[in-house]
């Protein structure tokens, strides 16, 4: 967890993020969300589960899922998201070799989670249905990752969400040279993907064999992450006309100096 608690202090000297001594110390990242539910969010927007009251200091957790009571809320929000859409799930979150996985939690509830695949020893779960098109990248010398059993309850702001995938972007991008993320997604969501984070459909419909329902894969280069970081990290609200999440994520000197420090393990010092 050393490394972790070092992602944590230096996220929290630009970033506004809450001060140590008034955080769990286990988390990666802590900070309190400037907007209601409604405002800005991630899920489905129909009338029932929109919640329309005040949260303007809800305060949210970023942690690596290491318990089994961890994994656990995570493959239980996982289900309660799949399910309810009709998907066929049986996708348990377990301590693999390979995988990272980030749960976003408020209140003591698990409202997020994020599983991170690394390819190397064993495959990335888009090889079940794409491993053709994976074969092809990989033979141009893309190194893949892929994230994986993404879950996110109604109405979160788009900040913890950006939280996931940025810290998981460092992690893959930074620290071991990976170059694309690909990802399996619904026909329905893939305009989500597009516009959100830039993504490109690589390979045509066919059904996903884990959920039992219709899949495409798509691809973002990291470089192409990296680009949009640099323009539009560490906006927040004032992004202008940018719709993308990009404004939510780290601004790059941030992300620089958490790089930096992860690499070289050095001891963290913020300026006065």
């Amino acid at each position: 967890m050393h490394i972790f608690r070092l992602l944590y202090a230096l996220i929290t000297h630009r970033y506004n993020f809450l001060p140590h001594d008034s955080e769990d110390s286990e988390a990666i990242i802590s900070f309190k969300s400037p907007y209601r539910l409604h405002d800005l969010c991630i899920g489905e927007r129909d009338s029932e589960s929109v919640r329309d009251h005040p949260i303007d200091q809800q305060l949210f957790h970023i942690r690596m899922a290491n318990s089994e009571d961890q994994r656990e809320a995570a493959s239980l929000l996982i289900k309660k998201r799949y399910s309810w859409r009709g998907y066929s799930v049986d996708m348990p979150v377990i301590n693999e070799p390979n995988r990272i996985t980030l749960i976003a939690e408020t209140a003591n509830q698990t409202v997020g989670t994020m599983t991170l695949c690394l390819d190397g020893n064993s495959s990335l779960p888009a090889d079940e249905n794409f491993g053709d098109e994976l074969n092809e990248l990989r033979a141009q010398g893309r190194k893949l990752c892929e994230p994986s059993r993404l879950a996110i309850d109604d109405n979160v702001p788009p900040r913890v969400f950006a939280s996931l995938i940025h810290i998981c972007y460092i992690y893959a991008a930074n620290i071991h040279g990976f170059t694309d993320w690909v990802v399996e997604v619904n026909p329905r969501h893939a305009g989500f993907y597009k516009r959100m984070l830039g993504c490109r459909q690589i390979a045509e419909e066919r059904v996903c064999t884990r959920v039992d329902a219709p899949a495409v894969l798509l691809r973002v280069k990291l470089e192409y992450m990296a680009e949009q970081i640099g323009k539009f990290g560490g906006l927040m609200e004032q992004h202008g006309n940018e719709r993308s999440f990009y404004p939510y994520f780290f601004s790059a000197q941030d992300e620089g100096d958490i790089t930096e420090r992860l690499k070289t393990g050095g001891v963290w010092i913020p300026s006065a």
